[in-house]
C-alpha cells in the first residue's frame, strides 16, 4: 500500500505532509484539524487487493514510541473520496 493525498478534506481540516523532506521517512500526505483529527488515505496495489479478496487481513502497525495509544478509526472509503464526518 502506498499513501495518496486525501481526496477529501474534513470539515475545518488543512493539508499537510508529514515527514516532507525527511529521507528516513517516506512522505505522508494528510489533513489535519484543530482537535488533531488526522486523515490519511492508501492506495492498496493489485497484489493488496488480491490477498484481501482471498481472505487477508488487515494489518495496522502503531508506532507509538513508548507513549499511550491514540484511539484510531480504519475504514474503506468509497472511490470517490466521500468526506465522512466523525
Amino acid at each position: 500500500m502506498r499513501p495518496i493525498e486525501p481526496a477529501a478534506i474534513h470539515e475545518g481540516a488543512r493539508r499537510v505532509v508529514y515527514g516532507a523532506g525527511q529521507d528516513q521517512y517516506m512522505p505522508l500526505p494528510a489533513t489535519v484539524d484543530g482537535t488533531g483529527l488526522v486523515q490519511t488515505e492508501w492506495e492498496p496495489s493489485a497484489e493488496d487487493l488480491g490477498r484481501l479478496f482471498a481472505g487477508g487481513r488487515l494489518r495496522i502497525w502503531l508506532y507509538t514510541f513508548g507513549h499511550p495509544l491514540q484511539p484510531i478509526t480504519v475504514e474503506v472509503a468509497d472511490p470517490i473520496g466521500e468526506a465522512i464526518v466523525h
